[in-house]
């Protein structure tokens, strides 16, 4: 067989052993390995290739963003500030016909800003917004549904790991993404809020729901609603205007972010010894795994560069002389095949090294690409069989009345309108970087 053939059949490997259960970069690293000791016929190359793939990938200076950010958001999820912002979410839509599913949204796109975890909004607003939403009335499918789907604004929103595995797999700036992330991100929190009007005006059964006048003595004050706002408030501003303005790298905008969610979490004695404890010590597991994930990223990339098979999909496209419409059409649909198969960086890592040297050349914003790419992959989440944060939210609800088909059932008009704002933002990409000009 001839190198492009081999390393083909790689990529299909390494998807069949995601696949079946095999940890993704132990998946990469081996098929990569083996692949570059067939083609050379020399297992020193291979092993070069890996030494490279470690000095290179995780000792660059920006990945310190990784822990930092991290650390931020375990320590937001112990203030309890997820459960803050969704009281004051809760209040300003009270009165509007599926309001409590319109709270989750804004809140997690709050929460999302400071956390960047889907999973950690996932477990956080299923605990919240779903009892809340049964006690009255609602459907239930809409109720875990509207969950799954405001929950992935958390990999859109910066910061983001998707966010910044992508910018190590394109080698683009972190702070770059991080900033073209804010106006897709808020722009589907609001059609998502739409659509949940839409869908209580039209379709008022699979909504549900009632609306109940909340006594005096239950709202909350002006000075509460500032209370509870302003400490989330106060880190976006840290982080984001300190990377917007230039007054921070993204490194320094996470040790600002760590350092003020620390003391928040102290000034509200929500943390003690043991839970700081916990959260340095799931910080490194969590960066240890990521690191680990970028390491093999890199040397299947370095891979797929030395058996050709970037530059050969490219030929094929030329020759075919497929236009950008279709190449684009072409890689939705490829991404939301993965998605029902594998985890979004999964899709990430496989995907983007084969078509970054297609979109490069045509004159498209890389930029663009990687929140396009995040988008699309990130309706994996949403989509059966593997559909993480639906698994999520049926382990953390831990309610026999609803089943995981009823949470892939409500999420699915979520992902439907993901599609559509990912269409929207192909159609017209100064939306994804028009904060960057």
């Amino acid at each position: 067989m001839s190198p492009v053939e081999i390393g083909f059949l790689s990529v299909l490997a390494i998807v069949a052993l995601i696949y079946l259960g095999v940890y993704i970069p132990v998946a990469l690293a081996s098929v990569s390995f083996v692949t570059i000791w067939l083609v050379s016929d020399r297992p020193i190359l291979a092993i070069n290739f890996l030494r490279q793939s470690i000095g290179d990938s995780v000792t660059e200076y920006e990945f310190a963003t990784i822990p930092l950010f991290t650390f931020m958001g375990l320590l937001v999820s112990k203030a309890g500030l997820g459960t803050e912002i969704y009281q004051v979410m809760n209040q300003v839509f009270r009165r509007i016909r599926g309001g409590i599913g319109m709270a989750t949204v804004g809140a997690n796109a709050v929460f999302a800003a400071v956390t960047g975890s889907s999973i950690a909004s996932a477990s956080v607003f299923t605990r919240v917004s779903v009892p809340e939403m049964l006690r009255l009335d609602y459907n239930p499918r809409f109720a875990v549904g509207v969950v799954a789907g405001s929950s992935v604004l958390g990999m859109i929103i910066p910061p983001s790991a998707m966010l910044i595995i992508y910018s190590f797999v394109a080698e683009v700036s972190v702070g770059d993404m991080f900033i073209a992330g804010i106006l897709p991100g808020i722009f589907l929190a609001l059609a998502y809020i739409a659509a949940i009007a839409f869908m209580a005006k039209y379709f008022p059964r699979f909504v549900g729901g009632r609306i109940v006048e909340m006594p005096a003595e239950e709202l909350l004050s002006w000075w509460q609603i500032i209370r509870k706002s302003a400490p989330l408030a106060f880190l976006i501003f840290i982080v984001l205007g300190g990377i917007y303005t230039g007054w921070l790298t993204p490194v320094e905008a996470g040790a600002a972010g760590s350092l003020t969610a620390l003391v928040i979490a102290l000034a509200r004695r929500c943390i003690s010894g043991r839970s700081f404890w916990e959260a340095l010590l799931e910080t490194g597991h969590i960066t240890a795994s990521i690191l680990f994930l970028i390491t093999t990223a890199s040397l299947y990339s370095r891979m797929l560069g030395y058996v050709d098979l970037p530059n050969e999909l490219h030929s094929f496209l030329n020759n075919h002389d497929l236009s950008f419409f279709w190449i684009m059409v072409a890689y939705v649909i490829l991404m939301l095949f993965l998605g029902t198969l594998l985890d979004t960086a999964s899709i990430i890592l496989i995907v983007v090294p084969l078509f970054i040297d297609i979109i490069e050349p045509m004159g498209l914003s890389l930029i663009w690409f990687g929140i396009i790419t995040v988008i699309g992959a990130e309706i994996g989440l949403l989509t059966p069989p593997l559909g993480i944060s639906c698994f999520v939210i049926k382990a953390t609800l831990d309610d026999d009345r609803i089943s995981l088909k009823d949470v892939f059932l409500g999420a699915l008009p979520f992902a439907g309108v993901m599609l559509v704002i990912l269409i929207i933002l192909i159609r017209f990409p100064a939306i994804t970087t028009m904060l960057l000009n």
